[in-house]
């Protein structure tokens, strides 16, 4: 499985490698302002629930506004399916996409920390997966410290708050997010229990 994981993202890579952001930071930064209230001024939100968007791939944050997009118009069948976020990216061009995900880029990630008790349970989970119940590594699409990778799309998910980072899991768990390459995501999340997604989350709060 592990091995599937890591072809599938070279192959990814090859194929979506040109889709990286042409935007401009600074005009980005202008575009943000409204985004400020709930991922911070920099990306580095300071709300639980929200997503730190600081240093995240510009090509991924592109797909992800687009797939909101794409659900406000849809009714949420298709994209990803937001009730805040699709009304937000509804009124984006093109263009502040691209300008908005190249500002937040182009901003540095706060890195949290993380409880030493998670540390060694998480580190085991996230870089050797679990073999018996066919849980790939996270570390095999992500990298050894959850910086994932830019040309294949993948996120980068070190330094993410808990929260948010638990409330994703379990949405791929439900199915509820479905916007992932192949259920990659979800079939990976369908196989962790609550107390996987705890430990996870936390040891990637203060990965770096």
């Amino acid at each position: 499985m592990k091995k599937l994981c890591l072809l599938a993202c070279l192959t990814f890579s090859l194929t979506t490698g040109a889709q990286t952001s042409g935007g401009d930071p600074e005009a980005g930064k202008q575009k943000s302002t409204t985004c400020a209230a709930c991922h911070g001024p920099d990306g580095n939100s300071a709300i639980p629930m929200n997503p730190k968007l600081a240093g995240q791939h510009a090509n991924y944050l592109v797909k992800q506004l687009k797939e909101f997009k794409l659900a406000s118009q849809t009714g949420g069948e298709e994209g990803r399916n937001n009730a805040v976020m699709n009304g937000m990216a509804a009124a984006l061009s093109e263009q502040d996409m691209q300008d908005i995900s190249a500002y937040y880029a182009s901003q540095d990630l706060n890195i949290g920390t993380t409880p030493e008790e998670v540390i060694e349970p998480g580190e085991a989970l996230y870089r050797g997966g679990d073999l018996e119940r066919g849980i790939t590594a996270c570390m095999a699409c992500h990298g050894p410290r959850g910086n994932g990778m830019q040309l294949a799309g993948f996120p980068n998910i070190s330094g993410q708050h808990t929260e948010y980072l638990a409330s994703q899991l379990k949405a791929f768990r439900s199915g509820q997010r479905h916007n992932d390459m192949n259920g990659m995501m979800r079939d990976i999340a369908m196989k962790l229990t609550d107390e996987d997604i705890e430990v996870l989350s936390k040891y990637l709060a203060g990965l770096n």
